[in-house]
């Protein structure tokens, strides 16, 4: 059940709305890319081990992955506008923080922070389907949807080129300023949507859940550090299985759960769950590969000998093909159905993997093998959030979007793990340096290219529609 204000959501939405929260999205992009330039230099920078530097990353991704369902639900109780803003301001607080020290304590505290802006991109979409009438939500979302993947393609450049420049505290100073004109916008050009879920907040399933998360993600993260089959690493999995079966029976019986389990069961909602993994490791192995490639030696016989900021801008085709698919997304969706513009998007996705396996020695090459994945990516993000609106309650969007938006930065985590792994297990030593090897980055493609393959599987089992199902009302 929801509640409902007697104004048209349609009515009170600007057309500025699409643009500002997709600028949102952008936004939380860039600050988790920010740090990439700067990402060998860590350790001397903050005084550090190597080991320890690398907290840096997984502080965002534990309080990311926290966050994303737990802020989801709260928009669904108190406001989705409110929570978005929230989360921005939180990820100002903690740029800010993190923009003025040096100390490694303070910086993962800044980090951890920033990490709960992740939860801006499902607040978006649910936004967008609250406040915007039927035609629009097709693309609406679909930009939505993309935008996290859009920004970091487009930040990474002028991540680069700031630090390059400047110090390199800036790239917080930055994103800081970019987070605080993206709530000056919200407050601006969004309205609060007027759906409202009852009951209150789950805080025992919200502490469980989010344990379940940390011990699972955890060893995701560090697993190539401490050993996958180290004590630790499977202490933690194992941990997380109990802790999240507990959790799941907790859920089943509070009559208003964080996460409602029986909705999260469809078929529909738990196979694009499923599939959205299977996305995120495959759009972020192009990220780990093409700009190492372009940025080894010459030296090496395969590398690029490129800069970073020459790395960042043959990436940038990416995200300009992703928001240029928008459109064309809302055609095919209105036409054949988000399925089938899924399954169209992943087998794009398996096109220009098979096409990097041979294309991969020139500069111009990474830029096709980018547009390529940035055409099928764009397709298959910009279908996720259509299949989940149209299968849960208008009440329900912000927690399952949240939770789907977990899904792909599971898949990205997952990704990360898998293919730092094989290229460490591959590289060679180039003058007393380890090194990635072309063979490395060709089984790190051969990845990609299996998970798309599941991908698939699972999308083809999804119900074929014309065009989502979405009720506005409650």
């Amino acid at each position: 059940m929801t509640h409902t204000t007697t104004d048209p959501p349609a009515r009170r939405a600007s057309g500025s709305v699409i643009p500002v929260l997709a600028f949102a999205g952008i936004v939380v992009a860039v600050m988790q890319t920010l740090l990439v330039p700067v990402i060998k230099d860590l350790p001397q920078l903050l005084d550090t081990s190597p080991s320890n530097a690398t907290w840096v990353f997984t502080s965002t991704l534990l309080s990311g992955g926290v966050a994303t369902p737990i802020m989801g639900r709260l928009g669904d109780l108190y406001g989705k506008r409110r929570m978005l803003i929230a989360s921005l301001t939180v990820m100002v607080i903690g740029a800010l923080i993190s923009a003025l020290t040096s100390d490694l304590t303070v910086m993962l505290a800044g980090r951890a922070l920033q990490g709960f802006s992740l939860g801006a991109v499902p607040l978006g979409i649910g936004l967008i389907r609250d406040l915007l009438p039927p035609q629009k939500l097709n693309s609406a979302m679909a930009l939505m949807s993309s935008s996290i993947a859009v920004g970091g393609s487009l930040g990474m450049p002028g991540a680069a080129l700031l630090a390059q420049h400047a110090d390199w505290h800036a790239l917080f100073y930055g994103a800081a300023g970019l987070g605080a004109l993206s709530i000056v916008l919200t407050l601006l050009a969004v309205p609060e949507s007027p759906l409202r879920a009852e009951g209150t907040f789950d805080l025992p399933g919200a502490l469980g859940l989010s344990l379940g998360l940390v011990l699972f993600l955890l060893p995701i993260a560090k697993g190539g550090e401490w050993g996958w089959t180290s004590a630790t690493a499977l202490g933690l999995f194992a941990a997380s299985v109990v802790v999240l079966l507990l959790w799941g029976l907790l859920e089943l019986r509070t009559k208003a759960p964080l996460v409602d389990l029986r909705t999260t069961a469809r078929r529909q909602v738990l196979l694009t769950n499923l599939a959205s993994i299977m996305v995120g490791v495959a759009f972020y192995v192009q990220t780990l590969v093409l700009p190492q490639l372009l940025q080894l030696p010459v030296s090496t016989g395969y590398g690029l000998g490129q800069s970073m900021l020459v790395a960042g801008l043959c990436m940038a085709p990416m995200g300009v093909t992703m928001m240029s698919m928008t459109p064309l997304y809302a055609r095919l969706s209105a036409r054949c159905g988000p399925t089938t513009t899924l399954l169209l998007g992943l087998l794009i996705i398996a096109i220009g993997y098979a096409t990097g396996l041979g294309l991969m020695s020139a500069v111009w090459q990474t830029v096709v093998i980018s547009v390529i994945l940035g055409v099928g990516i764009g397709l298959a993000y910009s279908s996720l959030p259509a299949l989940i609106v149209g299968a849960v309650p208008p009440s329900e969007t912000g927690a399952a979007n949240g939770l789907n938006t977990l899904m792909r930065s599971i898949g990205t985590s997952l990704s990360s793990a898998v293919v730092g792994m094989v290229l460490a297990n591959t590289a060679t030593t180039v003058g007393g340096v380890e090194t990635p090897t072309m063979a490395g980055f060709r089984v790190s493609f051969l990845i990609a290219a299996a998970a798309v393959a599941l991908g698939l599987l699972l999308a083809l089992f999804l119900p074929r529609q014309r065009a989502p199902s979405i009720h506005l009302g409650g």
